[in-house]
């Protein structure tokens, strides 16, 4: 359970980095829009574990590297933006969020149950 410190902490990252990833990360995945779904926090700030949801890109593992590669640069921004704010930059860790995907197969699953036909059922 995060405390509330945390959970604050975790949104002045989020909305940070997503102004960051709109204005500036950009570039690096030309044609892709990257999403900042959630951060936690670890209970000392130190670090900050991001998750990102790639749209319009076809090779997610690629995009993470990517970002990873840069993970330094991205460090840099966030601290030239929070510094007056926090005591010290967390390091960032980042993550694939696969909630959407999720959801789009359990659709599919749902969706084909619902169009197989039903069994009566049978009372003993």
């Amino acid at each position: 359970m995060e405390s509330k410190r945390q959970q604050k902490f975790a949104g002045v990252i989020q909305q940070d980095l997503a102004a960051i990833f709109q204005r500036e990360v950009s570039s690096l995945l030309p044609n892709t829009m990257v999403t900042i779904t959630k951060v936690r926090v670890t209970p000392d700030l130190a670090i900050a574990r991001v998750f990102l949801s790639f749209f319009n890109n076809q090779n997610t593992s690629l995009a993470l590297q990517t970002i990873k590669s840069h993970a330094s640069e991205i460090r840099y921004k966030l601290g030239a933006r929070i510094k007056d704010q926090v005591r010290i930059i967390p390091q960032l860790e980042f993550f694939v969020d696969d909630t959407s995907e999720y959801v789009e197969r359990m659709d599919k699953i749902f969706e084909k149950i619902s169009k197989e036909p039903r069994q009566p059922d049978t009372e003993e």
